[in-house]
């Protein structure tokens, strides 16, 4: 097999890999690499979906009119990461790394930074396995073992979640640990997944360095030989009801449970926090990822409403009423995602009131107002849409929407969104924000989705990666 070919079948099957692990923690994801084989190479790049497009100035720029990137020397061996002020490619709306080792002299991978990410940490420890993958795939120059380089990056969540826990807990100073980070990892999705009496889990639990658990509050203690064990889930799910909607939180040493505490946890410790179907993975203040469906994923499952935000920027309002819709609306749709019903909000941005067939009031309440959000959150729950104005005032509740059918219409989404759909198509100043009841957000404009994924063409085998000079030049 040519040095071509099989760099083409290197670059597929890591590339591949990478692509479909995240688009599985972060999705939809993609990824690109820009890449020299040896010291005095030029630098080649593999972007099958896209990814890079619109970056294109600043690659020319620093790949091609300047020679920074190649760096002084190579590492005699294993493969080293560039820092990131080291690295100098700040792309907007990506996540690098770089790297170097003897087998390829300079790569620089990418992939998306999604607005919801909990932390970029994770992803970048992907990203590593993945050069570190390319780096071996070359090193030994044999095809046997590139399926299996594929497959692992499929399946790389707990292990990029555990070495950014590890990595970030010895930045913190705690270079000389006791805690256990898998079994606890495992015990989360355990717990996650399991429900009690029919409900499932809810409540918080610590992990804690062994020589600081002396400094948390107990409430109270069990003995060593009574300590429930993290890898036995059904005894810790049944345990958690004990701190289910309180302050006490069980605490842990990573491998078996101490007791229950109440107040401030001292050092790096890690914190599950269960809500349910869902939950969260913390390092103290720090959010590190979510959890459900017993996986991991990226997201702080908030309500993204970027898209709302983009059509705000274009009215004439003033950034102040802008920033106060926004947080109305925001408030609206994370507390109706919480409580897990669905609803409909029509944003009227025009001057004049649309007049919406509904309940109306004799004065409209002020969104601003703590109070009168809290009653229209309570409103969401009926039937109908809740009319929201730009004077920031609720002029109705239940209202109904109505129109002529339009191309675009799903009858897997139910009438709220084909609703909208059609009563958008109508009326140029509305903005209507469709929640689910099963918590996707969709946002409808014109009678357009706004927030309709975007489902990139899969990758079915690739040529030679181009070089630089002609992508750019292409």
């Amino acid at each position: 097999m040519s040095e071509s070919s099989y760099e083409n079948i290197c670059i597929f099957h890591i590339l591949d890999g990478l692509r479909e692990g995240l688009s599985h923690f972060s999705p939809p994801s993609r990824a690109a690499v820009v890449y020299a084989v040896r010291p005095d190479s030029p630098p080649r790049i593999c972007d099958p979906q896209g990814l890079l497009e619109g970056h294109e100035p600043k690659l020319r720029d620093y790949y091609l009119y300047s020679s920074r990137w190649r760096g002084k020397k190579l590492p005699t061996d294993g493969m080293r990461v560039i820092p990131q002020d080291e690295a100098g490619l700040d792309l907007s709306g990506l996540i690098t790394l770089g790297a170097r080792s003897p087998a390829v002299a300079y790569q620089m991978w990418f992939t998306e930074e999604h607005p919801d990410m909990c932390s970029l940490g994770p992803t970048r420890c992907w990203l590593e396995y993945a050069a570190e993958m390319l780096s071996q795939g070359f090193a030994s120059g044999s095809v046997q073992g590139l399926d299996t380089a594929g497959f692992l990056l499929q399946h790389c969540a707990i292990h990029a979640v555990r070495d950014f826990i590890v990595d970030e807990r010895s930045r913190l100073g705690w270079l000389d640990t006791h805690i256990r980070v898998y079994p606890f990892l495992d015990a989360i999705i355990g717990v996650s997944s399991t429900k009690e009496e029919g409900a499932w889990p809810r409540g918080r639990i610590v992990v804690v360095e062994p020589s600081q658990l002396g400094e948390v509050r107990f409430v109270c203690r069990f003995p060593q030989n009574e300590q429930p064990q993290l890898v036995n889930i059904k005894h810790v799910r049944k345990l958690l009801q004990a701190v289910e909607d309180s302050g006490r939180v069980l605490v842990s040493d990573g491998t078996s449970v101490h007791g229950i505490a109440v107040g401030p946890m001292p050092g790096a410790y890690l914190a599950a926090q269960f809500s349910g179907t869902h939950g969260f993975l913390w390092i103290r203040e720090d959010m590190v990822c979510s959890f459900s469906n017993g996986r991991f994923h990226s997201g702080n499952l908030l309500a993204n409403l970027v898209q709302f935000e983009e059509q705000l920027l274009e009215t004439d309002m003033t950034m102040q009423k802008q920033n106060d819709l926004f947080k109305i609306v925001t408030k609206i749709v994370n507390r109706v995602r919480d409580r897990k019903h669905g609803c409909t909000l029509v944003v009227d941005m025009g001057r004049e009131s649309l007049e919406m067939s509904g309940q109306h009031f004799v004065e409209p309440p002020d969104l601003r107002d703590s109070s009168q959000l809290k009653l229209a959150c309570s409103l969401a729950k009926l039937d109908g849409a809740l009319h929201i104005g730009r004077d920031l005032r609720l002029h109705g509740f239940g209202c109904l929407m109505d129109g002529r059918s339009v191309p675009g219409e799903n009858r897997a989404r139910g009438a709220r969104f084909n609703s909208a759909l059609r009563f958008t198509a109508e009326h140029d100043d509305l903005v209507v924000v469709v929640v689910s009841a099963d918590r996707p957000v969709s946002i409808i404009k014109n009678g357009v989705e706004l927030t309709a994924l975007c489902h990139f063409q899969q990758i079915c085998g690739l040529r030679r990666p181009p070089l630089l000079a002609e992508w750019l030049m292409n």
